[in-house]
């Protein structure tokens, strides 16, 4: 991989947190495991030793007390247009970036933490900053590595007939484990993009994306009452540890 080696003096900690969720109501200020998930984000990014300030974001005012509560800064109320359940969180990175900037308030990075992974540490974002830096990549995103049976040298899509085909469009599988490469999957954690790249670029991951492996420790997205409560139980694993 080549190319400038920058250093990212200035990184943007943002946020994202509306108010809405279908799946699971007022979601980002309901608490789990006695404290809202929002302040399990907000910890993180706060101990974080590489990131210059650390925003939220929503159109919520009740969202916003309690981010404040959580030690969070909330210069500014999201538009309500960009806090629908199809906003892209690009928008949203990108609408907190130009509210900073027409005030003075210059960034060389923005880090992405959605408070739907509560179980992110502050050294996992040092690190993708810290990767991001030495890769000269556009972007870094937090992965773990696909189970081998759903490696896309082994899973089959339907075509338009209803055949299945190779999702890599070879014609036949990798015939052993061994010799399947690794696969990985973003697990949500955290998102760092170049600033140039989010707002001249239109992307999170722009042409060059690296991925930082997390693997020894739980997980969880929160999507789903599902996911809700598998989260209450890896919390009071960790509480009582």
């Amino acid at each position: 991989m080549t190319s400038v080696r920058a250093t990212l003096s200035r990184v943007l900690g943002l946020v994202p947190a509306r108010g809405g969720s279908k799946g699971i109501p007022r979601k980002n200020i309901r608490p789990l495991g006695g404290r809202p998930l929002l302040a399990y984000t907000a910890t993180a990014a706060l101990a974080a030793g590489r990131l210059t300030r650390v925003v939220l974001s929503t159109e919520d005012p009740e969202v916003a007390e309690i981010g404040g509560l959580c030690g969070l800064e909330v210069p500014f109320l999201r538009p309500v247009e960009l806090a629908r359940d199809e906003t892209p969180s690009l928008a949203v990175v990108q609408h907190a970036l130009r509210w900073l900037e027409g005030r003075g308030e210059c960034y060389d990075a923005v880090c992405l933490l959605e408070p739907t992974s509560p179980l992110r540490s502050a050294a996992d974002i040092d690190a993708c900053i810290g990767l991001l830096e030495q890769s000269g990549a556009d972007a870094v995103v937090t992965v773990r590595r696909v189970p081998d049976e759903l490696n896309p040298h082994w899973t089959f899509l339907a075509d338009a007939e209803g055949f299945l085909r190779l999702s890599t469009g070879e014609g036949t599988p990798v015939p052993r484990r061994q010799d399947l490469p690794p696969a990985y999957h973003r697990d949500g954690s955290v998102y760092v993009t170049r600033r140039d790249v989010a707002l001249e670029r239109n992307s999170m991951y722009g042409d060059r994306l690296v991925g930082y492996v997390v693997e020894d420790r739980p997980w969880v997205n929160i999507d789903t009452p599902a996911d809700w409560a598998r989260a209450e139980e890896l919390i009071l694993a960790c509480a009582q540890r």
